[in-house]
């Protein structure tokens, strides 16, 4: 199947820009502490991020243009501050045209900083930067020690999926690392594994704190999906993620030795109904064989059971002659126990062994627990929404071929989204084959609320033991075609274009509301096992969101999909607004992954491509341009992307463990060899992250190195002409950021197109709170008083008027802290004896906010 319409050319849009001086924006009235108002959106208040880096060439300097920084664009890239470049406290040169240097007559011992430029005059200066020593830096780690399971196999332990965030509300980030066992295991595998821990570093590698997992969470892909985020609008990032009880917080000193360790914090209900942080709930072989004795003990009280919707004794299940009487005592129902573990699941499947089925867990309280991001300290734990409910039999986990208790049921994944468009709530789910689930929650400082719930309710089966779920509704009215269409990801962007993000569900999206916005289906092709049917797209591997195609409007999502006979697509690009295929071919086999970029300038647009299977000559599959015209039958890597070229194109990040990891370009080759260091998850060859966490637009390579001893972070030394702010600050971006870690990383995109052929007057203008900002000011306002720059009642009367405005922002009353700040704005234009360096300093501060 082959459907490649034309793309329609997008219209033009106009784009209100904002300049110092501005009238302060109409807010509406947030009901908890940072809520941003008006179109304001709440995003991190950050540094300079100024990074140095020693060349061949001399010193390469790279630095952020900030949000609200930018008044418009230019032909060439966006207009708003200008910098000077200090070299050892002497201005050597003025950058307009973009955000790097390279500064030829620089040394390893030049101390450099970054002065900020507002109509000519200097407002700000950058903290100090001495050059890294090459293109990379490391990151210093401490590992976690090495354990033996109960089984007595030894494990070690290496750095995984990494995530960032400000914790302590200096402007710059925090490393949070997840370490994951030798041991770690997809939900499909059997065994034990080790507890999963989660460090959060600073920049220097000084370990703040440990949250151990406990052995009541499996370590793997699928089960940790930790969220690092400024939640409630303090200017500090929390932390969330599931957990259980032996969850425990392990607290640092300076020095490195332990100053606290905790647990997490039980609801009373379960203590007394006698659970303990002691608690082990993995399953030994004996331990599964009983639990199945208790469920099959209890089969004629089965609510499906009860219901008729399930056979009525276990021999019509397995099909096997009817021989017991209901309720089953002990004596047959391990009789029947040991015909299932050792006959029918065999005849199933040779896969089948569950005599040695271990180290689930399948049992005992799960929780969601809020973490400050700073200290580690619990601030609340929740029950998981929803509940396991039971291993997987209700899930599906027993239904096909390859039986598999725990797999269905423990998929999980986690995102940020700005639901309303203002500020960011959490989003986990569980589930996506069958029964799919997503909850989102708000923060406030002190406790979670539910945002909305989604719940496809669970998929109706004629024999839990022998059935085929996929692909099959469930009973849930309006979710009901959720099933089997969620990802090894999700994403949040505005899709419909009403300015608050939706969460794409892999082959569905949700509303910012939380109704359905829609679940996508097509015709089956003749050559399918559904030909002429309508069905669903299906789930997935890799999954793509942003403005791929220029051309038309709106975004697109580009989807591989591992149905086989009984999907329709293979790959698929689909209008992101309304989920319909715009072009996409059936391939009859599972199309592992797929990426987008812009890897090829001279065409139009981005370029997409699948995973190639052994056929796809005879397919017609490759390398497709974005409005699917097939230009190359080869294609470059899937593993990840990353922006690292000056031209704004995209690279690809390869490598699979043990081998170094490298970035290529599709053009031109190899541009880096990390050497030393390799990347996670097997043969999907994820890097840590990669991300625009220092200096210009373009994005960092974090990777271990082979030892686990370090995160080095690798830095683009190409010198760029084009200005654009960080992409931290665009709030898709951002999202996708924290969302990378989640399961089969995927890259983070922008809500705008990025590409070699940008067009910079289609680049939207940030319109962002920044908490923590209003101290950002107060503190400069106080080092303009104590110096002696601002004095009298013109410091008495801005201090006043500050203190009114930070009052308001606490309580969430944005509009009137941005009518204060219109206020402070005024007094600071007609206050006399300011020179006109301090007027242009604390108007920069003010603007700053982002409340005016």
């Amino acid at each position: 199947m082959n459907t490649r319409p034309r793309a329609l050319l997008a219209s033009a849009c106009t784009i209100a820009l904002m300049t110092l001086g501005a009238a302060p924006a109409s807010a509406g009235s947030p009901a908890a502490h940072g809520r941003p108002g008006g179109g304001a959106v709440q995003l991190e208040r950050l540094d300079r991020g100024l990074v140095a880096a020693a060349t061949p060439d001399g010193v390469f300097l790279s630095w952020r243009l900030l949000g609200h920084e930018v008044t418009g664009h230019s032909a060439t890239g966006l207009t708003g501050a200008d910098f000077r470049v200090y070299r050892d406290g002497r201005p050597i040169a003025t950058v307009t045209g973009s955000t790097n240097h390279l500064d030829a007559g620089g040394s390893a011992a030049s101390t450099y900083r970054i002065g900020t430029l507002v109509r000519g005059v200097e407002v700000a200066l950058s903290a100090a930067a001495r050059p890294w020593s090459g293109a990379s830096h490391d990151i210093p780690l401490r590992k976690p020690a090495d354990g033996v399971t109960p089984a007595g196999e030894a494990y070690t332990y290496s750095a995984n999926d990494l995530s960032v965030g400000d914790v302590d509300g200096d402007g710059q980030y925090e490393y949070v690392v997840k370490w994951d066992p030798s041991n770690s295991k997809d939900v499909s595998q059997v065994g034990y594994t080790g507890p999963v821990y989660v460090d959060t570093y600073e920049a220097d590698g000084t370990l703040l704190h440990r949250i151990d997992l406990g052995v009541n969470i499996r370590a793997g892909a699928h089960y940790t999906q930790f969220l690092v985020y400024d939640f409630d609008g303090d200017g500090r990032s929390e932390m969330m993620f599931k957990t259980a009880p032996g969850t425990k917080i392990i607290r640092y000193r300076a020095d490195g030795s332990v100053a606290s360790t905790r647990f997490v914090t039980m609801p009373k209900r379960d203590v007394r109904a006698g659970y303990s942080h002691a608690d082990d709930y993995r399953l030994s072989a004996a331990d599964y064989r009983e639990r199945l004795v208790g469920v099959f003990q209890g089969w004629d009280r089965h609510p499906e059971v009860v219901a008729g919707r399930w056979p009525s004794t276990l021999e019509a299940a397995l099909g096997i002659p009817p021989a017991y009487a209901y309720p089953l005592s002990r004596v047959d129902a391990e009789a029947l126990v040991d015909h299932f573990i050792d006959v029918y699941a065999p005849a199933r499947s040779a896969r089948n062994v569950l005599r040695s089925f271990e180290g689930f867990i399948v049992d005992g309280p799960e929780y969601l627990t809020v973490f400050e991001g700073a200290t580690g300290r619990e601030l609340q734990t929740i029950d998981y929404k929803p509940g396991r409910h039971d291993d997987g039999l209700m899930w599906g986990d027993y239904a096909m071929a390859r039986i598999e208790p725990g797999n269905r049921v423990d998929r999980f994944l986690s995102a940020v989204a700005y639901l309303d468009g203002k500020r960011p709530s959490a989003v986990f789910a569980r589930g996506y084959y069958t029964r799919s689930t997503l909850v989102a929650y708000d923060w406030d400082g002190r406790r979670l609320s539910e945002h909305w719930y989604v719940d496809s309710g669970w998929v109706p089966m004629t024999n839990p033991f022998n059935d085929g779920p996929h692909g099959r509704d469930g009973t849930d009215p309006e979710f009901k075609t959720l099933t089997t269409q969620g990802y090894h990801s999700l994403s949040a962007a505005d899709v419909d274009g009403d300015g608050k993000q939706e969460i794409v569900y892999g082959s569905a999206t949700i509303d910012h509301d939380g109704d359905l916005l829609y679940s996508s289906f097509d015709v089956g092709p003749p050559e399918s096992a559904v030909a002429g049917q309508n069905v669903r797209l299906g789930h997935g591997d890799a999954m793509h969101v942003t403005d791929i195609d220029p051309a038309r409007p709106g975004l697109e999502i580009y989807t591989s999909h591992e149905g086989g006979t009984f999907a329709p697509y293979g790959h698929a690009m689909r209008d992101a607004a309304t989920g319909e295929v715009l072009f996409g071919d059936y391939t009859g086999r599972d199309t592992g992954r797929a990426m987008v970029g812009d890897v090829d300038p001279a065409v139009p647009g981005m370029e997409a491509w699948p995973a190639m299977p052994p056929n796809a000559a005879d397919l017609g599959i490759g390398l497709f341009s974005a409005s699917g015209d097939l230009i190359a039958p080869t294609t470059p890597g899937t593993n990840m992307s990353i922006r690292w070229a000056a031209d704004m194109t995209t690279q690809i990040v390869n490598g699979q463990a043990p081998a170094d990891t490298t970035i290529d370009d599709w053009k031109r080759g190899r541009l880096l060899t990390a050497t030393g260091t390799t990347t996670n998850n097997g043969t999907k060859g994820n890097p840590g992250l990669v991300a625009d966490v220092l200096g210009d637009w373009r994005e960092e390579l974090l990777v271990r190195t082979a030892d686990s001893t370090a995160v080095r972070v690798h830095l683009s030394t190409e010198v760029t002409d084009r200005k654009l702010y960080t992409l931290m600050h665009d709030p898709q971006y951002r999202a996708e950021v924290a969302r990378q870690q989640t399961t089969y990383n995927q890259p983070s995109y922008t809500s705008f197109y990025l590409a070699s052929d940008l067009d910079w007057s289609a680049v939207p203008v940030p319109r962002n709170w920044a908490p923590g900002s209003l101290d950002a000011l107060r503190e400069r306002l106080d080092a303009y008083t104590a110096s002696r720059d601002v004095t009298g009642s013109a410091a008495r009367d801005l201090r006043g008027v500050l203190a009114s405005a930070g009052r308001h922002a606490d309580a969430g009353r944005l509009t009137a802290a941005a009518a204060d700040l219109s206020r402070f704005t005024g007094y600071v234009e007609r206050a006399r004896g300011v020179s006109p360096a301090v007027r242009a300093g604390l108007l920069y501060a003010a603007h700053a906010t982002g409340l005016l």
